[in-house]
C-alpha cells in the first residue's frame, strides 16, 4: 500500500515537471525574436502543459483519466500501440470534476479550435493579433499550479515581459493592422463565431484575454525605480479615462470580409457551387448593402462584409440544400 501510494504520488510529481517544463518552453519559445513559428508552436506546447496539469490533478483525485469500457464485472481499457489512451485535453476540460473556471476553460477552447485551424497553415500574422490570449493562456497556467499543487510549484520566478528592439510608433501599429488583414478568410470566421457565443463579461475576463494598455512614462525623480509596467488602481480618474477613449476607439471594430472571402469561407464549408455571381444575386435581393441592415460598410470606396453576412449566407445555402433535397 505504501508503495502505491508512492508510485501514485510520483507519477504525479513527473506530470507537474513536465507541465511546468511544457509551459516554459512555449513562453521561450514565443519571446525568442530568431523563431517564426511563435503561435504553432505555442498553443501545441501550452496545449500539452494544460494537459498534463489535469492529469496530474485527476490523478491526485483518484480519478480515472484514461479512456475505457465497462463489462458486466471490470473495465477494458483502450490502448494505442500497447500504450493506453488517456484523456485529452479537450475531455479534461468537460468533464465535471475539472478544476478550471469557466473564463480559462473559455480561453483553453478557443485556443483548441484555432490549433485546428491553423493545423496545415503559416500563421505568423496571429502572434500580435491574438497575444492577449496567449498572455492569458500563461497567467492562468501558472496560477492553476499554484493554486492546485502550492507555492513551490510557481512559474513566477522564471517569467518577465520581454526587451523590444524598437520603439512602437503609429508607423509600425499601422504595419501591424495590415499584416492582420491578412489573416486567412476562415480563421477570422472561426474566431468572431467563437467570440460571438461568449457574453460580455466572459470576453472581457483577463482569463479569457489578458489585455495591457501601453503608454510612455517620463520618470518623476532621477534615480528612482523604472519599471517597463506600472499598475494603476482601475477605479482612479486615470484609468476612467484611459478605458473610455480606448474602448471607444477599439471596440467598435469588427472583423470585415472582402466578397471574395465571403464565397471562400461559403465554399471551404461545402458548398461548391457558390461564387462570386451566386453571392452578387444574393446580396442584390436581400438589399444587403442597406446600411440599415447592418452586414457590412464601406471603407476607402470598398465595400466589406460583417460576420451578421457571413452567417446568413452559411444559413441561407444550407436552408436551400435541404430545400432541394426535400424535392429530390
Amino acid at each position: 500500500m505504501v508503495r502505491r501510494k508512492r508510485s501514485v504520488y510520483s507519477h504525479r510529481l513527473e506530470l507537474i515537471r513536465s507541465s511546468r517544463e511544457a509551459a516554459l518552453a512555449a513562453i521561450q519559445t514565443y519571446n525568442n525574436p530568431l523563431i517564426t513559428f511563435k503561435t504553432e508552436s505555442f498553443i501545441v506546447l501550452m496545449i500539452i502543459a494544460w494537459t498534463y496539469l489535469l492529469h496530474a490533478y485527476y490523478r491526485s483525485k483518484g480519478i480515472e483519466y484514461r479512456y475505457f469500457r465497462k463489462t458486466s464485472d471490470r473495465r477494458i481499457f483502450e490502448r494505442i500501440d500497447g500504450q493506453y489512451k488517456y484523456w485529452e485535453l479537450a475531455r479534461c476540460l468537460s468533464d465535471e470534476a475539472c478544476p478550471l473556471d469557466r473564463d480559462t476553460k473559455n480561453n483553453l477552447m478557443f485556443l483548441i479550435g484555432l490549433r485546428n485551424q491553423i493545423e496545415h497553415r503559416r500563421a505568423s500574422v496571429l502572434d500580435t493579433f491574438l497575444s492577449g490570449r496567449y498572455q492569458a493562456c500563461a497567467l492562468n497556467h501558472n496560477y492553476y499550479l499554484r493554486a492546485l499543487f502550492g507555492e513551490r510549484y510557481a512559474l513566477d520566478e522564471f517569467l518577465t515581459y520581454s526587451i523590444q528592439f524598437a520603439e512602437m510608433t503609429f508607423q509600425q501599429a499601422e504595419a501591424i493592422a495590415e499584416a492582420e488583414s491578412n489573416i486567412p478568410a476562415s480563421v477570422r470566421s472561426y474566431i468572431a463565431r467563437f467570440d460571438d457565443g461568449l457574453t460580455d463579461e466572459e470576453i472581457n475576463s483577463d482569463r479569457y484575454s489578458y489585455r495591457i494598455l501601453f503608454t510612455k512614462k517620463l520618470a518623476g525623480k532621477r534615480g528612482q525605480a523604472d519599471r517597463v509596467i506600472e499598475f494603476i488602481d482601475p477605479k482612479s480618474d486615470l484609468a476612467k479615462k484611459i478605458s473610455r477613449e480606448y474602448w471607444v476607439q477599439k471596440e467598435v471594430e469588427k472583423p470585415k470580409f472582402l466578397p471574395s472571402e465571403v464565397v471562400k469561407i461559403a465554399r471551404e464549408a461545402g458548398f461548391a457551387s457558390f461564387g462570386m455571381h451566386q453571392h452578387t444575386q444574393l446580396w442584390k435581393s436581400e438589399d444587403a448593402k442597406n446600411p440599415a441592415k447592418g452586414y457590412g460598410t464601406y471603407v476607402s470606396k470598398y465595400w466589406y462584409w460583417y460576420q451578421r453576412w457571413v452567417d446568413f449566407v452559411l444559413d441561407y445555402l444550407k436552408g436551400a440544400a435541404k430545400e432541394t433535397r426535400r424535392s429530390t
